[in-house]
């Protein structure tokens, strides 16, 4: 069975695409760099206090602000995914990797090392990934701050992980690409000019050429979370006063409907870019004087359009008992007005999961809400909570990760989510080095998937862990 598509553009490029089911277009071996199983990468932050790291464990689908992370494409009926992965040997030797979930087989292949980072072993570093309208899967392989380059890849056939061609090597950090139809990239990142300063620039229609970079906040350093939607891009954003990291407070929201020409707040106030002030129109609400620290997690957009943000607030930086409460809160723009809703609360500031507001109208987000094996450490059990009323109220629908051997976190959204490839995460000791696993769920999370650990086929099907069989 052959999987046909052919547009203009990609007819001049490469000719029209065939996609033999469950296999690349073309089996380029020499042209590729594969790892025999999904390993995670592993890493410890190293700031470490009572009760352990600041953040550690299995990092491989970190961090927050790296989106999107995997996209489902109905035209090949595949989820692509990228993650931080390691070689055979080593579970801190970082490797940006691209793969496929193939869901008329139900299997993945090998995955495709798109960039060596040759010895750094800092999630930092993890790749995104993104799909323009030809078909060209781009990987944005992050780097840190002017220490060490971004990269740009894109593949030399649509739809397929066999071979990338390198567009770029830059100084971007957490990049956020989105592709809007017919109009090109935009892609929201960080700089350490001044801090982790926010920054975004904007491609043309085939995304061969990219505007210079351009600053959109200020006021001391930020971390971002972002979508996309119909052309418009949102983004919520906090702010670290005195370039402070650990200080991170308050919660910032803007848009942009003509690639960055304009930047509105939620109302559709005009802002004047680069954001400087810390009272700026776009503050949405200012925790700084809550005496609350802000760790975003997620955005989305609700039945009317309207953007819904997903983070927890908490006490403190460090892990421990000494942070609580960290609440897991929605902000929800209703049209004229700010409201905020609590979901529940978590043991750690880095638990991190994913928001789904859903064609039925129903709210859901998927994350390790739940304490897990390592209580202290980053991430926990994996938990599904629902809301029919907006996010006024949750309910906990099903936990499903439970005994687990190692803790599970940041629980990840793909763009245009199948519902049997609906969340992808890591799992990761995070009080000593361990090897991390690579996990996906489906949507009301009855059956979650190991992908492969160690592989000798080309293809080979994921295992079912959860029901076990």
């Amino acid at each position: 069975m052959c999987i046909a598509r052919c547009n203009a553009i990609v007819a001049i490029a490469v000719g029209c695409l065939c996609l033999a089911q469950g296999e690349d277009a073309t089996d380029r071996e020499n042209d590729v760099r594969r790892i025999d199983g999904y390993r995670g990468i592993w890493f410890d932050l190293g700031q470490r206090s009572e009760f352990g790291s600041k953040y550690s464990g299995g990092l491989g689908t970190y961090t927050a602000k790296h989106h999107p992370l995997a996209i489902y494409v109905a035209d090949v009926d595949r989820t692509f995914f990228v993650y931080g992965g390691t070689t055979e040997r080593d579970e801190d030797h970082l490797l940006a990797m691209v793969s496929y979930y193939d869901h008329a087989s139900g299997a993945v292949p090998k995955p495709v090392v798109v960039h060596d980072k040759e010895g750094v072993n800092d999630p930092h570093d993890n790749p995104s990934i993104q799909i323009d309208d030809t078909g060209r899967i781009w990987v944005f392989v992050s780097g840190r701050g002017q220490r060490r380059p971004g990269y740009v890849y894109r593949s030399r056939i649509p739809y397929d992980i066999a071979s990338f061609e390198r567009l770029a090597e830059d100084e971007f950090t957490y990049p956020q690409p989105w592709w809007r139809e017919d109009r090109g990239g935009l892609l929201l990142f960080t700089k350490y000019t001044n801090g982790r300063e926010l920054y975004w620039r904007t491609s043309d229609a085939t995304g061969g050429s990219w505007s210079e970079d351009r600053k959109l906040a200020g006021m001391g350093g930020h971390y971002q979370v972002s979508n996309e939607r119909g052309g418009r891009v949102v983004t919520a954003f906090n702010r670290h006063p005195g370039g402070t990291v650990d200080l991170r407070t308050d919660l910032y929201f803007a848009q942009t409907s003509d690639g960055g020409a304009t930047w509105r707040t939620a109302s559709g106030l005009i802002l004047d870019t680069p954001l400087v002030d810390p009272n700026s129109p776009a503050l949405v609400r200012g925790y700084e004087a809550e005496g609350r620290l802000v760790y975003l997690k997620d955005i989305g957009f609700d039945a009317a359009g309207h953007p819904v943000i997903l983070y927890i607030t908490s006490g403190y930086h460090e892990p421990g008992p000494g942070s609580d409460p960290r609440i897991w809160t929605i902000a929800h723009w209703k049209g004229d007005a700010w409201v905020f809703h609590e979901v529940t609360r978590s043991t750690h500031n880095y638990d991190m999961g994913s928001l789904y507001i859903e064609p039925d109208g129903r709210w859901r987000i998927i994350g390790p809400t739940e304490a897990g094996p390592q209580l202290h450490g980053t991430g926990g059990e994996i938990a599904i909570w629902l809301s029919d009323n907006q996010g006024r109220s949750w309910e906990r629908s099903r936990v499903i990760t439970s005994d687990s051997p190692r803790n599970h976190g940041y629980a990840r959204r793909p763009v245009d989510a199948h519902p049997e490839f609906y969340a992808f995460w890591a799992d990761g000791d995070p009080d000593a080095m361990s090897e991390s696993r690579l996990y996906f769920s489906d949507q009301d999370g009855a059956r979650v998937w190991e992908l492969p650990y160690a592989m000798e086929e080309k293809m080979t099907k994921p295992t079912l862990v959860s029901p076990r069989r």
